[in-house]
């Protein structure tokens, strides 16, 4: 398929393998991180003393998570290339509204129809590998010990990559762009973020642990709903939700301020409580109606 989001030039000739530019694109936020992490870390001294050796381990810890979940994306990424394309037909909804109500579209696209690859990965999709580039430098703070000079770092890392989640799909519907692999990268950061952004405040002592329960739904959901159609059960369409997404928005809000050293752990604790509570209720209720038992 012609690919007319740039034009072919031998300047750019790169950019017609997509494994290429999502290395690009991952390396080039990850790396850039790194090097905040490190300057703050003041890694440029020769380790003298305990404190600067501690300081040295941090950022090992630190890239190597941030490593491993960069290359797990890619390789996510990789593995879904051939997905690179506009849903099988105009009928099928790729729309997320919410983290967990897409997959069986998305996976019906790919099946119902063999449609040519775009050439180039395309602006959205970049925008959304962004979005898991600044995830992936997220969890590598959950091997660091929390200073003040990077103690600003988490919440603008995940609150930058929250409110990506808002541009992708724009840029996908206005340039006419939309795919399936740019759905299933945005269905998968979404729930990688709802899952590293807690475990990052819960070590940093900035939100309860049993906040955990909101990626625990999530992935419970999902497994719960796999589970059922590979038993051959009924798996019943989710109905369309004006509350899905708001809610999912609340939750991103709040995770970026339960990141940011600014509000104590009493008043994050009861904002939690307010918060969690309409997700997990909507969790539960829409796995009840996929399988018809409302």
């Amino acid at each position: 398929m012609r690919d007319t989001d740039f034009p072919v030039t031998s300047s750019i000739l790169f950019l017609r393998r997509p494994q290429v530019t999502a290395i690009a694109v991952v390396t080039a936020f990850v790396g850039v991180t790194a090097f905040l992490v490190a300057n703050e870390l003041h890694m440029q001294q020769v380790p003298d003393s305990f404190e600067a050796i501690s300081l040295n381990l941090d950022f090992v810890r630190w890239t190597l998570i941030a490593g491993t979940v960069a290359v797990a994306e890619l390789w996510y990424c990789y593995r879904h290339l051939g997905a690179n394309h506009p849903p099988a037909s105009a009928g099928d909804d790729t729309d997320t509204e919410a983290t967990h109500t897409a997959d069986a579209d998305i996976s019906s696209a790919d099946k119902t129809a063999k449609i040519e690859s775009y050439q180039f990965l395309g602006l959205p999709n970049i925008v959304t590998l962004a979005r898991g580039a600044l995830f992936a430098t997220l969890a590598g703070f959950a091997g660091v010990t929390p200073i003040y000079s990077i103690a600003w770092l988490p919440s603008l890392l995940y609150g930058i990559g929250s409110a990506l989640d808002f541009v992708d799909g724009s840029l996908a519907r206005t340039a006419g762009r939309q795919t399936v692999l740019g759905a299933k990268l945005d269905l998968t950061f979404d729930s990688l973020g709802f899952l590293i952004a807690p475990i990052v405040a819960i070590l940093w002592g900035q939100l309860p642990v049993w906040y955990l329960l909101l990626p625990a739904a999530q992935y419970s959901f999902k497994i719960g709903r796999n589970h059922r159609r590979r038993r051959g059960l009924c798996v019943q369409p989710l109905p369309a939700s004006s509350v899905r997404r708001p809610l999912a928005g609340l939750q991103m809000a709040f995770i970026t301020l339960a990141l940011a050293p600014i509000i104590g752990a009493n008043l994050i604790e009861i904002l939690a409580m307010a918060v969690l509570a309409p997700s997990l209720i909507t969790f539960i209720r829409d796995y009840l109606v996929i399988a018809d038992y409302i």
